[in-house]
């Protein structure tokens, strides 16, 4: 005897409906796509508020140079990504676009750790909590960029 037992009812599951063309295209228009160009500009003006900010409260050019090597250590591999990820839309079919996205997320996070590592020899005196900080408050924009992503006008026509 089974330890749990599921009722698998096939009317308990919604239906699937293929769309056709035009339904596919008012889906898109409706939810439109986030450009990861776009996150890595967001990323860059963060980053460099957060290092002027950084400097601005310590009056430390090392702190500020520290958020901002922080923040470059995420900029930097986002940029590499998006550009890989730009390169994947024309894949032949979507398995070679998925593993291409699988080893430009490797690449970037291989990237960003060699930063990371790199970063006291490039660095005189460095702040690490300031790097953290850039780093940290940095990755976090892309949270920020899907909620301010655009939304299309059929969609706020229907609220």
């Amino acid at each position: 005897m089974p330890l749990f037992e599921f009722d698998t009812d096939a009317s308990d599951e919604p239906g699937f409906k293929q769309l056709n063309a035009e339904e596919a295209q008012a889906l898109r228009e409706r939810h439109p796509s986030l450009s990861p160009w776009r996150v890595v500009v967001w990323q860059a003006a963060v980053g460099l508020l957060v290092a002027l900010g950084t400097w601005g409260l310590t009056q430390n050019l090392v702190a500020g140079a520290s958020a901002a090597y922080g923040a470059m250590a995420v900029i930097l591999p986002a940029a590499l990504f998006a550009r890989g990820l730009s390169r994947q839309r024309r894949a032949a079919n979507a398995g070679s676009a998925l593993t291409g996205f699988f080893v430009w997320e490797m690449v970037k996070i291989a990237l960003t750790v060699a930063m990371l590592i790199v970063a006291p020899r490039l660095i005189l005196g460095l702040n690490w909590l300031a790097l953290l900080a850039g780093f940290v408050v940095t990755m976090k924009v892309y949270w920020v960029a899907v909620w301010l992503r655009p939304v299309s006008r059929q969609s706020l026509n229907k609220n």
